[in-house]
């Protein structure tokens, strides 16, 4: 057995028809309408100062019309849409359920600095989002004390379109979001952990559902900054029929600091016609995305150390990597006497093609380790449910039924190639994987302080894997699982509410795995299939208060259950289920805005994380290597779970109105964590500040500078410790002349192998609107 020594990708959907729901009404009062009149406290809803508990919806037309004093006062794009900034066709808006529940506007959103596309997520409280390789590469997400990888165990739609992929070349729940235009983003809802029905697949942890504007002013804005930085915006809006046709398009360059320049080029657009409001209405979207680019992946702290490269040196320069996307999607959304429903269908095609070197001469002395990871897919789906508004024993109710469809035609390839070219063939695989979900929940207002929410969720998968070099790796799997889930909320109480939560989910994992009996790269190596689905348990308990005027405190203490954790090793083509994990902590959040023109937030997070069990073949694989130190150590087995972060801590003041002096100064900190299961080797602390100060003009002008890592703090993107071999290690030459043993050679020397932060980086944006 091979020592572990790959970056954790957790473990990934049956082509089913949409049925309609016709579902009859139960008479009595409209839970809608009771709800209205109860003590409820409103969402948690940052940006804006808008913290309304219903908002009647506002029509998504654009009217042209100017300021009473004949100038067009400048509003932000998201802030374009109104008081009510869900989109068109999202559907009803639930009242908050859990503490740790939340809704962010795309204005909020916006006005912190950040550094690329997938970072604006961190406006999620104790979200940490960063970029080990590449701007085109999906970001690698830390939420709840997991490094959820590029995306596993944290749902993240856009527009109702899922993000993450199954059965990804590169890693299981693959996210990548490099084509969000955040400019367009209107709303983002937070959920986290698995006790809602209506969240499936990769939610375990937590769910991020990105909303779109349906409408701005017109938008012409050009960014330029340090390392080749180059960034052009435009968008616009126009009122047609009875809607409004919405237009965005990006171009952008850059090169970073990197010895080796990344040199991006992306290519962005998005077309959006809205007709409506966020419950009565319709939209359609179309989005085309490319990018090309090289990247720095992590490289050995010892060959920084040496000199032999430099702290943004690439060990090798061919590494990087070129994509496409292209989505189109629909939604629909009515209200009626009954209560109300909303469906949505959608149709992605992508390409990914990814060379990494992440070992560097570990399997090849000679050419190297680099490898090509090719995915090409069509993604299809459709989602419809139905809410009704009743009674039950007079007492206001709400029923929500609903169904969830997915099928990715997928085409993998594993090659290994020297500076991109051609070498040999590891696997190669058709893949057709399907899922379809059931859900229903039912929400009973007991009196006017305790609201309970019961629900079920049903999910099938099921994957045709089609191995074309080796048919033993060939086959079909299918499984299923049934979730409960059960919220309650009590109060308010003196201007606070109590919330419990506990439910059952769910993730997928690779089809690949599930299906694979055979090493790739040995096929005399026999392995035993994962499961295709892995069930995971939870619970939490949590308080939000405002009994400070203008402060949403709220906190949460959660527990969170897996059955196992899954490796896939991208450059190996094959799958390993790990054991058992547990994770408890905390998570206090807080948000204070005394006046119009200051907006102060600060979060933190920790976490207890471990494995559960004894690993007895990482027993065995310590063993292999006595007598070489520098290959046996971290490889001792332990419970630590690695890159599972104990603390994440943010804070940032906002100022300034709509028109005018603006500015923002944030800071985020990821504290240290363990990379080994034996915590030999542990990351350390990451401590950056970024900054803006702006100025608006009310005819619609704006100049803007970021400062982001304000402070030039010397720390690392990301940390992770494995074996490699370099061809100045002493371990090399032994191994190369056949003189250290297999299982020594196979794991290489250990070492933390690191993606640094950006240098202090300025950005200078001028825009303006017409």
């Amino acid at each position: 057995m091979q020592p572990k020594r790959r970056e954790p990708r957790l473990g990934g959907g049956a082509l089913t028809a949409l049925s309609a729901l016709v579902l009859l009404a139960d008479d009595g009062r409209a839970f809608a309408q009771s709800s209205n009149t109860s003590r409820e406290l409103p969402p948690i809803e940052i940006g804006g100062g808008q913290t309304s508990a219903r908002r009647k919806p506002v029509a998504s037309r654009h009217t042209g019309k100017p300021s009473p004093a004949g100038r067009r006062i400048f509003v932000s794009p998201a802030a374009a849409q109104g008081e009510d900034v869900r989109s068109v066709a999202s559907g009803a808006k639930n009242p908050t359920s859990m503490a740790s529940e939340i809704t962010i506007s795309g204005e909020q959103l916006n006005a912190r600095p950040f550094t690329r596309p997938g970072e604006a997520l961190e406006a999620v409280p104790g979200l940490i989002v960063t970029q080990h390789s590449g701007e085109g590469k999906a970001n690698q997400y830390f939420l709840r004390g997991y490094n959820l990888d590029h995306g596993t165990d944290l749902a993240i739609t856009v527009d109702g379109v899922p993000v993450n992929m199954r059965t990804h070349a590169h890693g299981q729940g693959y996210a990548d979001l490099n084509w969000l235009i955040p400019e367009t983003v209107a709303a983002v809802d937070v959920r986290k952990g698995p006790y809602f029905a209506e969240e499936g697949d990769f939610a375990s942890v937590g769910s991020v559902h990105v909303g779109l504007i349906d409408r701005t002013r017109g938008l012409a804005q050009v960014s330029v900054g340090s390392f080749g930085y180059r960034r052009l915006l435009g968008m616009d809006s126009a009122k047609v029929g009875d809607g409004a046709l919405l237009v965005a398009g990006e171009i952008g360059t850059y090169n970073g600091p990197w010895d080796n320049p990344d040199n991006v080029r992306k290519l962005n657009g998005l077309v959006r016609y809205s007709q409506g409001t966020a419950t009565d209405g319709v939209s359609v979207t179309g989005m085309a995305y490319a990018n090309g680019w090289n990247s720095t992946d992590q490289v050995p702290q010892r060959a920084i150390a040496s000199g032999f490269l430099s702290r943004f040196g690439s060990e090798d320069p061919s590494d990087g990597g070129n994509t496409n996307r292209f989505a189109l999607s629909g939604r629909v959304a009515q209200t009626d006497d009954a209560g109300s429903w909303k469906a949505n269908a959608y149709v992605v095609k992508s390409q990914l093609d990814l060379f990494n070197n992440f070992t560097y001469y570990l399997s090849d002395p000679v050419l190297g380790d680099q490898f090509h990871q090719h995915d090409d897919r069509l993604m299809v789906g459709a989602n419809i449910s139905r809410t009704l508004n009743g009674s039950f024993a007079g007492l206001p109710m709400q029923t929500t039924f609903g169904l969830q469809s997915r099928y990715d035609a997928i085409d993998l390839a594993l090659t290994n190639t020297f500076r991109r070219g051609f070498l040999s063939n590891i696997r190669s695989d058709k893949v057709g994987e399907g899922s379809v979900g059931l859900y229903a929940e039912n929400t009973v207002r007991w009196t006017d302080w305790l609201r309970t929410s019961v629900g079920w969720r049903g999910d099938y998968y099921a994957a045709d894997v089609t191995s074309l070099f080796n048919a033993s790796n060939s086959g079909r799997a299918d499984a299923a699982l049934g979730s409960p889930k059960f919220r309650m909320v009590l109060g308010p109480f003196n201007h606070s509410e109590f919330f419990l939560g506990a439910g059952y989910g769910m993730h997928s994992n690779d089809a690949r795995g599930a299906t694979t009996t055979e090493d790739p790269s040995d096929p005399a190596t026999r392995l035993t299939p994962s499961p295709l689905l892995v069930r995971t348990k939870g619970a939490e308990v949590g308080v939000r208060s405002r009994i400070v005027p203008g402060l949403d405190s709220s906190l949460s203490l959660f527990i969170l259950d897996q059955d196992s954790e899954i490796l896939f090793s991208g450059d190996a083509g094959d799958t390993s289920a790990t054991r058992a994990s547990r994770r408890y902590g905390f998570e206090w959040t807080n948000h204070y805005r005394p006046r119009s023109w200051i907006d102060i937030d600060a979060d933190l997070a920790m976490t207890h994380a471990r494995f559960r069990g004894y690993d007895s073949a990482q027993a065995e694989v310590y063993a292999s290597l006595a007598g070489y130190p520098e290959a046996q150590i971290g490889n001792a087995p332990g419970n630590y779970i690695p890159n599972a972060p104990a603390m994440v801590a943010s804070a940032g003041v906002t100022l300034g109105e709509k028109t005018g002096w603006f500015g923002a100064l944030r800071w985020r900190y990821l504290a240290s964590s363990p990379l080994t299961e034996d915590n030999a080797f542990r990351t350390s602390a990451t401590s950056i500040f970024n900054g803006r100060l702006g100025y608006r003009i009310d005819n619609g002008w704006r100049l803007q500078l970021d400062v982001l890592n304000l402070l030039n703090t010397k720390a690392n993107q990301i940390s992770y410790a494995y074996g490699s071999l370099l061809k100045t290690d002493t371990l090399y030459n032994l191994c190369t002349a056949g003189t250290a043993p297999t299982s020594v050679c196979q794991n290489g020397v250990m070492d933390h192998v690191l993606h640094p932060v950006e240098p202090l980086t300025f950005r200078l944006t001028i825009a303006g609107t017409f």
